[in-house]
C-alpha cells in the first residue's frame, strides 16, 4: 500500500488530513472562500485549527454559508442569538468582529473591484513558494502579513494579527508552506 507523505501537523486525523489534502494550501481566488477563511481563521485566534475544522458545518450554518453581505446585516438579535449557538466559538468580540469584518470587506470589494484583488497584490498575484523541511520551522508572521495586518487594521478590520493574516494567507494558498516532503508541495508549485 502506498501512503502519501503529508506534512506533519495533520498526520493522523482524518479531519486534518482531508482538510490538508483537498484545502490548505491551495491558491483560493473567489472572494466567499477567502471570506469564509478569514472568519473561520478569526475564530481560531487562541485556538487550535482542528477545534475550528471540526465546528466548521456548525459556523456555516450559523453564519449563513459565510454570506458576508448577509452578515454584514445582521441585527442584534442575530448576534445574541449567535451568542447562544454551542456550536460554534462563542465569543462575543469575534462574533461582533465578523459583522464589522463583513461591512469593512464589502468596502474593499467597492475600492478595488474584488477583495481577491485587494489580497492578492500582497504577493503580487501568485503564491509565494516556501522550502518548508519541517512544519515547526515554518515561520507564524512575515514581513507580508505585517503589512497586510496592518492595512486590514487600517481599513478597519479586527481580530487580523499578523500571526492570524499569515494563516490565513497559507491556507488560502498565498503562501506554499507545504513540506517539501509532502505529496502536495510539488502539487502546489
Amino acid at each position: 500500500m502506498n501512503v502519501q507523505n503529508r506534512c506533519g501537523w495533520c498526520r493522523g486525523d482524518a479531519l486534518y488530513e482531508a482538510y490538508h489534502d483537498q484545502e490548505w494550501g491551495v491558491p483560493v481566488y473567489d472572494d466567499e472562500t477567502i471570506f469564509e477563511f478569514l472568519v473561520l481563521e478569526t475564530f481560531q485566534a487562541g485556538l487550535s485549527w482542528i477545534t475550528i475544522l471540526r465546528k466548521r458545518e456548525n459556523f456555516r450554518r450559523a453564519f449563513d454559508a459565510f454570506d458576508y453581505k448577509k452578515i454584514a446585516a445582521y441585527d442584534e438579535h442575530k448576534l445574541l442569538t449567535l451568542m447562544d449557538d454551542v456550536g460554534i466559538i462563542r465569543n462575543k468580540l469575534k462574533i461582533r468582529a465578523t459583522v464589522h469584518n463583513a461591512q469593512a470587506f464589502m468596502k474593499i470589494q467597492e475600492e478595488f473591484g474584488s477583495f481577491s484583488t485587494y489580497i492578492w497584490q500582497f504577493v503580487s498575484g501568485k503564491p509565494i513558494v516556501n522550502k518548508v523541511t519541517n512544519y515547526k520551522n515554518a515561520p507564524a508572521t512575515t514581513e507580508i502579513s505585517d503589512k497586510l495586518s496592518k492595512d486590514l487594521k487600517k481599513r478597519g478590520f479586527k481580530f487580523v494579527g499578523s500571526t492570524v493574516i499569515y494563516a490565513h494567507m497559507q491556507a488560502t494558498g498565498m503562501v506554499n508552506d507545504h513540506e517539501v516532503s509532502c505529496f502536495r508541495y510539488p502539487e502546489l508549485k
